[in-house]
């Protein structure tokens, strides 16, 4: 799996690939480097098989074509968008009170929401394009939509976490210039710190509670090389989570309030293997789902479970709950009518603390955003069994990285 982080390249993909009709909304009410595939990170252990009950997210509004679910917040808000005819409008959503649209920055008809926090804050990018020219970071406040500032004599920027405190982050400029930027008090700084060997802050994915920012970052001494680059701002060091056997680097694309850092390890710019991370065990592989060959892990809670998507031939969104890799689609009812594991459009992007999962299938031939939530295992599923991750897997890539309109272009070696 190559992965093009929320490149032009998939969107266009994404764009062909989304033809559906509408639905409605279903309701109902300090640092180490080093990597050991053989280590077990401090987690807290499963006490059972996990069972979910599937909910459409739907689309904003009837005519929407499809819909797309990016995170969820620690409690429980889903965040996405929804796909109109010339743009997409971002929503949010909760078990209690269903699907709402968010509105569009003014002169940004292509909006989507990235990420929320508990206090109801919501960040996200608005586009004039669906191939995201002329990106803004955006903020919904109450419902209100407004841009986040930009870093002087900047004109492009995403925002694509938020934490607790309000702080988000994401990144500024495009290509050899792009940096990752830290949104807070009403200002936006470039991160600068960078770890011992000079690699820095292309983009930054994911903030916790506790300030530990994680993204991907850029080694000047081999541009070739990905770098899964994390920033504590508290102690202002910056620091590589390595790579698993056999690899050179990797991307890190979450971070949990107790630490975890989960995300995709690779050699250069070649297929990758979901893995987990954390102070006390260093880099874990996460086995892969039964029939697939790579993966990335896009998502984590508290607990060490984690969210994502291995692939073959097809997209296999994945659970892992420290111990065991679930195809999601073997812990959802029969006969829902979803199809997580047949198509290259399915995700998984988002857990939150009580294990809520968000992201992307398709139901009933429709490409939608869903929730699954977790109900009482009973029955208990029966899992596909997991393989443990090779160092170098053969297949070609069809896993669908969290897509928003954000040009990545990597920089000139230096």
């Amino acid at each position: 799996m190559k992965i093009r982080t929320r490149s032009n390249i998939t969107l266009i993909a994404i764009a062909a690939a989304l033809q559906c009709t509408p639905a409605i909304a279903a309701q109902a009410n300090t640092h180490s480097n080093t990597s050991d595939s053989r280590r077990t990170p401090d987690r807290q252990e499963p006490t059972g098989s996990p069972q979910y009950q599937i909910y459409d997210i739907g689309v904003v509004h009837v005519g929407d074509t499809a819909s797309q679910g990016f995170g969820v917040s620690p409690a429980g808000i889903a965040v996405g968008r929804s796909f109109q005819d010339n743009g997409t409008q971002a929503f949010t959503w909760t078990l209690q009170g269903g699907l709402v649209g968010l509105p569009n920055l003014a002169g940004r008809s292509y909006c989507v929401s990235n990420s929320a926090n508990d206090n109801g804050i919501v960040v996200g990018t608005g586009a004039t394009t669906s191939f995201g020219a002329g990106r803004l970071p955006v903020i919904w406040q109450n419902g209100v939509v407004s841009q986040l500032p930009l870093p002087a004599g900047e004109t492009l920027g995403d925002a694509n976490s938020v934490n607790a405190s309000n702080v988000a982050t994401g990144s500024v400029d495009a290509g050899s210039n792009q940096r990752g930027v830290i949104y807070s008090g009403g200002s936006a700084t470039i991160i600068t710190q960078t770890a011992a060997n000079g690699s820095f802050f292309l983009t930054a994915f994911g903030i916790n509670d506790s300030g530990r920012i994680v993204g991907q970052g850029i080694d000047p001494g081999n541009a070739a090389r990905n770098v899964g680059i994390v920033y504590d701002i508290g102690q202002n060091m910056a620091f590589e989570v390595g790579a698993l056997p056999g690899m050179n680097g990797a991307l890190a694309f979450a971070v949990s309030n107790t630490g975890f850092v989960v995300g995709s390890s690779m050699l250069n710019q070649g297929s990758g293997l979901p893995f987990i991370w954390s102070d006390n065990g260093g880099m874990v592989a996460i086995p892969l789902a039964s029939g697939t060959s790579e993966g990335s892990a896009r998502a984590v809670n508290s607990a060490g479970w984690v969210v994502g998507d291995d692939s073959s031939a097809f997209s296999i969104p994945f659970l892992y709950d420290g111990t065991t890799t679930y195809r999601l689609a073997d812990l959802i009812p029969p006969n829902s009518g979803w199809d997580l594991s047949m198509n290259t459009s399915s995700s998984a992007l988002g857990i939150s603390e009580d294990g809520v999962i968000v992201g992307t299938g398709v139901h009933n031939g429709e490409t939608h955003a869903y929730a699954m939530v977790p109900v009482a295992p009973t029955p208990t599923p029966t899992p596909t069994p997991s393989v443990t991750p090779t160092a170098t897997p053969t297949a070609t890539p069809r896993i669908t990285p969290r897509p928003r309109p954000t040009p990545r272009l990597r920089p000139t070696p230096r």
